[in-house]
């Protein structure tokens, strides 16, 4: 049965990682799990066996969310926006009183509170400054290099709470290319046995994947470094982070010809992802 709820687990923090303003490292902090994660990662050679038992359902979740869920994500936000958005700041909100009890009791102080305000305003500010520009990937050397580069840079925000790897990949143009196009053309190629056009895509799709693994194990080592030494003020900063979350969704939101309906679906939906935290967040804490 936790092996069932760890794929569960898996499967939304890989939604979270490829809709912008959603971080997947947000899910697992509101999910209970951000500490287990990082352990393994940093672990996974020293402690082989345990640190893969532990990863491998989350990952199997994950990759059979991206690779199958990716096609009705688009168009859940494309037809409904606003109630998309809503379940995911549920599932954001719901997870808060469990982050809160790793700064409980604890003496914050004017750094605390300073790092939490920083931070806050450092996701309200990217998302602010997001763009429309879109990114033409023509391979070659030099864009091979590029897309490695660009994969760490995403997969290190994407570990991060609070920071949405596919918030960054749209402030550099990269969204659209990758996330809406090479994956699901990849998966469509495979499908109808167009193997030029899956061999395209992988190319865009090998040296990204490639930099995601290298940055995990990379940001996952500080983050570790960090809960270690300065436990306390490095939670204030990821609260600032995921307390701006919904913020920052909510300003990527589309509302224009919002209805009174949709507002109700909204509230439904938002009650549904804050239900869904405190029940996953409760599985991890019964594990």
């Amino acid at each position: 049965m936790k092996f069932f709820w760890d794929v569960l687990k898996g499967a939304v923090i890989g939604l979270a990682n490829i809709i912008p303003g959603v971080s997947g490292g947000t899910m697992m902090v509101s999910m209970g799990i951000y500490d287990t994660l990082i352990y393994c990662i940093t672990h996974l050679f020293k402690e082989f066996r345990r640190a893969v038992r532990t990863l491998l359902p989350y990952a199997i979740g994950m990759a059979a969310a991206i690779a199958g869920l990716s096609f009705a994500l688009k168009w859940l936000f494309a037809q409904y926006p606003l109630p998309t958005n809503t379940l995911f700041i549920g599932l954001i909100l719901g997870g808060l009183p469990a982050m809160i009890k790793n700064v409980k009791g604890s003496r914050i102080g004017a750094g605390g509170w300073g790092l939490f305000v920083a931070f806050f305003a450092l996701i309200v500010l990217l998302q602010a400054f997001q763009t429309e520009h879109v990114a033409v990937i023509r391979l070659s050397l030099a864009e091979v290099v590029k897309l490695f580069l660009i994969g760490a840079l995403a997969s290190a925000t994407m570990v991060i709470p609070g920071v949405s790897g596919s918030m960054i990949l749209k402030l550099i143009g990269y969204y659209e290319p990758i996330v809406t196009g090479a994956i699901p053309g990849a998966i469509s190629a495979l499908a109808s046995g167009d193997w030029g056009a899956l061999m395209a895509n992988v190319g865009i799709l090998l040296p990204f994947g490639l930099g995601i693994v290298v940055g995990i194990f990379a940001i996952a080592k500080l983050i570790e470094i960090l809960l270690s030494k300065q436990k306390t003020l490095t939670y204030c900063a990821i609260l600032g982070l995921v307390v701006a979350s919904p913020v920052a969704i909510l300003m990527g939101s589309d509302l224009s010809g919002v209805t009174l309906m949709t507002i109700l679906v909204s509230l439904v939906t938002f009650a549904l992802g804050f239900a869904a935290a405190m029940r996953l967040g409760g599985e991890s804490g019964e594990a």
